[in-house]
């Protein structure tokens, strides 16, 4: 064998393992990345079939899906589900039931992708879920976040009930409850995102949970504030975070129940109004 065909033939066999050594890099690679996110891999019925909504408000605070100006006997304490039912079907003709929540990502809590960066729209087969209400009170207030339960005249009893979100669903569809986040936008505030059950920071965007004990009213849960009977548009979102830990295929075909209450506080109050 010449010189020449001996080094030709070791340049080929360097060249196959080079190749090698790349592909099995790319591989290596490829499964850091896949490690890194917790999107659903499965997209059939990947979402949330059963979700619930309750929203009441305190004594000096009430709410609606329309706006009725001044007028507060218009305005009630809980917003239900057959009220949401009716936006919906009068703005995306479709209801609740019909709105399949699929993983989808925000840096802003106003606009969400999906893991490949495309734009998703809200109130779809595949989508979050957003619904717009109005706020009014008696008296200028602080609107909060609460884990305090209110009467049938909206009025905080002090008792736990308030705030909650769950499942019925078993380990580990029950995950379901730490990859959903609900946020907040009230017209010329700044957007507030809830993270139930939150356990760290998990994307950036800035998320607050509530307290397991005695409820403490702070900026953290402060979502929006209102002026004396001048009703506020409030635009509230529901989605699952694709890229928080729990949100992967465990938790399709989970059900999830909302309820979200309100509370007023007064300018350098502590105390509920």
């Amino acid at each position: 064998m010449s010189v020449k065909t001996y080094f030709e033939k070791n340049r080929k066999k360097l060249r196959k393992r080079k190749s090698l050594i790349i592909f099995i890099s790319i591989l290596s690679i490829l499964g850091l990345t896949s490690a890194t996110f917790a999107w659903f891999t499965v997209n059939t019925f990947a979402g949330v079939q059963l979700f619930e909504l309750q929203v009441s408000t305190g004594d000096d605070l009430r709410v609606s899906m329309e706006n009725h100006g001044a007028n507060i006997d218009q305005y009630t304490h809980v917003i239900t589900n057959d009220m949401i039912n009716s936006y919906l079907r009068g703005k995306y003709n479709k209801t609740m039931d019909q709105i399949i929540l699929d993983p989808v990502t925000s840096t802003d809590g106003r606009t969400f992708t999906y893991q490949d960066g495309t734009r998703v729209e809200p109130n779809g087969d595949e989508s979050y879920f957003e619904f717009e209400c109005y706020f009014i009170a008696t008296r200028d207030m602080h609107v909060h976040l609460t884990t305090e339960a209110a009467d049938e005249n909206g009025r905080q009893t002090g008792q736990s009930g308030g705030t909650e979100v769950s499942t019925s669903s078993p380990a580990p569809q029950s995950d379901v409850t730490r990859a959903c986040r609900i946020d907040f936008e009230g017209e010329g505030n700044s957007v507030k995102t809830y993270e139930p059950n939150k356990s760290g920071q998990s994307t950036s965007l800035s998320t607050f949970d509530l307290p397991s004990g005695t409820m403490n009213y702070n900026d953290d849960n402060n979502l929006f504030t209102l002026q004396k009977l001048t009703p506020k548009k409030v635009t509230l979102r529901v989605w699952l975070e694709g890229e928080d830990p729990e949100c992967d295929n465990d938790i399709q075909r989970a059900n999830l129940q909302i309820k979200l209450s309100f509370v007023g506080i007064r300018n350098g109050s502590n105390t509920p109004r």
